[in-house]
């Protein structure tokens, strides 16, 4: 019999970590089909939806879950009712989310009160934001934990999940990092218009819990790089509550040193961060795949609070001028061993193994809370 996988998507970043696990599990005989909502839908953020069509062997199903301006919670309430229209009417052997959005959210809902078994992708991680509350809610719906990192898996034990569910297989996204991107960097800058030698890298994503401040910390951040003469490419904001106030900002921004991109391919994204002089921001590109290369990145502010292990990482507040210059001045350039604190490129080849074993099939759905001990 042939299983039948349900990956939802609602963002490009979580689906650089679902695409690994989905491609490995097409070639190992499941079927795979993406439900893609959110940002992948939406023009001003690349229309990214067309990379998950570009994938090989999948089907696709597309559902527009909200307008510009929708709050979270109206968000959360129109891909449930997506959602559960398209479950009920295909009921998938396993339903797959990722980390901490509404989204994830809403497809963990669904799987957990239509009785479907369900994975969750990277849960145990902290942040320190609305965002990690999210995220341990989408562990306490799942039957399955694929982690990244043994501390990761204490973490989900500790929220009394059963140690036989959870299964480190590290970062998902490492995987495309793990070897060669398979373009040069002469063709990334050509594909998308980067004319700078010597550049770094700036992604800053609104905190949903500091929407009203996001403007302001928008304006130290660029600011700051601003004023070091230094060139920049820049990856639009997600579509998060304190996303218009960071694009008001950008647009000021001069033109001839930082290039705004919506979104990137991953290949694309691959080599332009392996030959960046630095990464800046709150992205968790930059406490993951940056490690990783050996790329230098400085955590700002506090949507990936906790978050970094490596000693490439620096961390400050948006509106610590002094820290970010000291950044620029003494990491710009420099080279750090390659981390493996997330895994080492593995995660896809380990996901598709616990998948294959019968026992994750026999499992049953009724969950129990199992204490530490």
């Amino acid at each position: 019999m042939t299983r039948s996988l349900l990956f939802l998507t609602g963002t490009r970043a979580d689906f650089g970590k679902l695409e690994p696990l989905a491609s490995a599990a097409v070639l190992a005989g499941f079927e795979v089909t993406f439900f893609v909502t959110g940002m992948h839908m939406l023009d001003r953020y690349g229309l990214t939806k067309l990379e998950v069509h570009r994938m090989a062997g999948v089907a696709v199903h597309e559902f527009l879950n909200q307008r510009p301006g929708d709050a979270q919670d109206i968000v959360l309430a129109k891909t449930i009712v997506g959602f559960s229209d398209y479950v009920t009417e295909h009921r998938p052997d396993l339903i797959i989310v990722h980390g901490d959005r509404v989204e994830a959210m809403a497809g963990a809902l669904v799987a957990a009160t239509n009785y479907i078994r369900s994975a969750h992708i990277e849960g145990g991680e902290v942040s320190g934001t609305i965002d990690e509350v999210f995220r341990h809610c989408n562990t306490k719906l799942a039957h399955a934990h694929f982690v990244s990192s043994d501390t990761a898996a204490r973490r989900v034990m500790a929220l009394g999940e059963p140690e036989e569910t959870i299964h480190v297989i590290g970062s998902p996204e490492l995987d495309f990092h793990s070897g060669p991107s398979g373009v040069t960097i002469a063709e990334v800058k050509a594909r998308y218009g980067i004319g700078f030698d010597d550049y770094g890298i700036a992604v800053f994503h609104p905190v949903t819990s500091e929407a009203a401040g996001m403007g302001a910390q928008a304006r130290a951040l660029y600011g700051a790089l601003a004023a070091s003469g230094r060139k920049f490419v820049l990856i639009a904001p997600n579509n998060d509550p304190g996303s218009d106030a960071i694009f008001e900002v950008i647009e000021g921004l001069p033109k001839d040193r930082f290039r705004l991109l919506p979104s990137m391919r991953f290949a694309h994204f691959s080599e332009l961060m392996r030959n960046a002089a630095c990464m800046i921001g709150n992205s968790s590109a930059g406490v993951r795949e940056a490690p990783f290369l050996g790329v230098p990145s400085l955590d700002v502010g506090t949507r990936q609070t906790n978050r970094a292990e490596a000693g490439s990482v620096s961390a400050c507040a948006a509106t610590d001028a002094a820290a970010i210059a000291r950044f620029l001045e003494t990491e710009w350039g420099r080279r750090y061993p390659a981390h493996h604190g997330f895994g080492a490129g593995t995660a896809a080849e380990r996901f598709v193994a616990v998948l294959k074993d019968a026992g994750f099939w026999d499992r049953g759905l009724q969950k129990a809370f199992r204490d530490l001990g």
